[in-house]
């Protein structure tokens, strides 16, 4: 069950008496989550009815007295339990001895009640009774983390909801400039949305002008200039970054570099070099296939070795490790051993 799929059946009525919500993407929590603080009850509902807890401040018995009163004026009473990876659930060996409160209500949970465990950054242990008896009487959703590669797949998605469009340019510079967050990269588009008319085709001159990233100099064409081994582009921007530290600090540079060089050196390992394998390899659009022929061409398979390696080295002396030279000046060493 995906996030579309689980909200789908929410928005539609169609409850459970528990829900289990757990996984390392916290964003596809908090998007289930605020669904079912803002909108499975009413307002006038909510005073009676509705009840947050936190993990961190709470206990299993507070949960279950919530959990086992009957709604007032409603059909349902919701109790939701945010940030449950910090509660004490108990063990399977009070499980054994018959003396678990929560699995003896997870196993018998009262219909009128729909009690939502939110457990983010990490999994819920399978093996465990009480995730059995979750998964016997309720619903359990795993929000994976998304890979590198489908990032700008989703950015398109998310924006295609919205009824807005990207071009594929645009959510690969935010893919590349902005990880794997999910949330960093909703806020950010839910910014151009403020920019941008409905059903306006967003595009790099957007993300440059609402998003703060320089046009020119940006760890995008960074890449490009690199792969070129254009020494002059490649050192310009460099000593842009130096000047503005905080937009372009040294883990976002070497994380994105490290992914290019990685994909060069996958693009070395393939056989079959048709646009399309290569897309389909790399986890790419076929539109930049072109960047990483061009990269391959520059850096043989036993140069983009040793360029890895360098990414390794300098991302420990960026934390301090055997080296005392500031950010800057690492990034200038590292760009002169890579072109050269």
């Amino acid at each position: 069950m995906t996030a579309t799929d689980l909200l789908k059946d929410l928005k539609n009525k169609k409850y459970k008496p528990l829900y289990l919500l757990h996984g390392d993407e916290p964003y596809f929590i908090d998007l289930v989550s605020n669904f079912v603080e803002h909108k499975l009850l009413h307002d006038a509902e909510k005073g009676f009815n509705q009840t947050v807890l936190y993990g961190k401040d709470t206990d299993i018995m507070t949960v279950l007295n919530a959990a086992k009163r009957y709604p007032m004026m409603a059909d349902y009473q919701v109790v939701l339990v945010k940030e449950a990876q910090d509660m004490k659930w108990g063990s399977d060996d009070a499980d054994k001895k018959g003396m678990n409160p929560l699995l003896s209500y997870l196993e018998n949970p009262l219909p009128s009640t729909i009690l939502v465990f939110c457990y983010k950054y990490g999994k819920f242990d399978k093996r465990k009774k009480t995730y059995k008896a979750i998964e016997k009487n309720g619903i359990i959703f795993e929000s994976a983390a998304l890979y590198d590669s489908k990032i700008p797949a989703w950015i398109e998605g998310f924006i295609a909801e919205k009824e807005y469009k990207i071009n594929q340019q645009a959510s690969m510079m935010l893919s590349e400039y902005l990880g794997n967050d999910l949330s960093k990269i909703a806020n950010e588009l839910e910014k151009l949305k403020l920019n941008v008319s409905s059903g306006q085709e967003i595009t790099l001159k957007h993300i440059h002008d609402n998003i703060g990233i320089s046009k020119e100099y940006n760890v995008f064409e960074l890449q490009t200039a690199l792969g070129k081994k254009d020494a002059f582009k490649a050192n310009q921007i460099i000593n842009y970054f130096e000047a503005n530290p905080k937009a372009n600090p040294i883990v976002l540079v070497l994380g994105n570099l490290n992914n290019f060089f990685s994909k060069v050196l996958i693009y070395h390992y393939v056989r079959d070099k048709s646009q399309q394998n290569l897309a389909r390899e790399l986890g790419i659009s076929p539109y930049f296939v072109k960047d990483y022929e061009q990269a391959a061409r520059s850096y043989n398979y036993g140069k983009t070795m040793q360029i890895i390696s360098y990414l390794r080295e300098y991302d420990l002396k960026s934390k301090g490790v055997d080296s005392t030279t500031d950010h800057g000046g690492l990034m200038k060493e590292l760009v002169f051993k890579i072109l050269h």
